[in-house]
């Protein structure tokens, strides 16, 4: 890796394609993880070390459970996000088997090694919120969330293009708030 950038675009590839092998090639063997849940639609561990743990939960137990996964960050990283990269992101899963729809929004901290590689060492996942709609709606939902640029769009991008539907109203009221965060330094 040589950026944030290339980081974080090959954590949306192997987690939404279902490669963990790729978490490797995005993640300090070291990382540490740590999950801050702030609904009851899904569930996570608060915390994980290693890039094995990664590879498990944000991949195979994660491509258990979900699939037509679409993860987006509303901001992209510059040269300022060298060392720390907070934005906010997008999410549009379903459950296998036909199951429910989730589309939820929150917050990414991504800390990096200093050296060359540009590696995640250090994630925190804010999940704010997180919605439940029925199977029947995975169309409507999919056509909007592909739609999108992948990985990288604005959350005016993902508002202008929402479908107009009561269950989305926490996620573009979310968005709607959602302002560039100041990176640490």
């Amino acid at each position: 890796m040589s950026s944030p950038f290339d980081a974080v675009t090959t954590y949306f590839l192997a987690k939404d394609g279902n490669r963990p092998f790729l978490m490797r090639r995005a993640f300090a063997e070291g990382v540490e993880l740590q999950m801050v849940v702030k609904t009851d639609a899904i569930s996570f561990p608060q915390s994980a070390t290693g890039v094995a743990a990664i590879e498990d939960i944000l991949g195979r137990r994660f491509a258990n459970d979900f699939e037509n996964v679409h993860t987006f960050c509303l901001e992209r990283p510059s040269a300022a996000h060298r060392r720390h990269f907070p934005c906010h992101w997008l999410v549009g899963m379903s459950a296998k088997d036909n199951g429910p729809i989730r589309v939820g929004s929150g917050r990414y901290d991504w800390y990096f090694t200093a050296d060359d590689r540009c590696l995640v060492e250090r994630l925190i996942i804010t999940i704010d919120v997180m919605q439940t709609l029925p199977a029947t709606e995975l169309d409507t939902i999919m056509n909007w969330i592909t739609s999108l640029p992948y990985p990288w769009c604005s959350a005016g991008e993902v508002i202008a293009t929402m479908p107009q539907m009561k269950e989305l109203t926490p996620i573009e009221m979310y968005l709607r708030k959602a302002r560039p965060i100041d990176a640490e330094r």
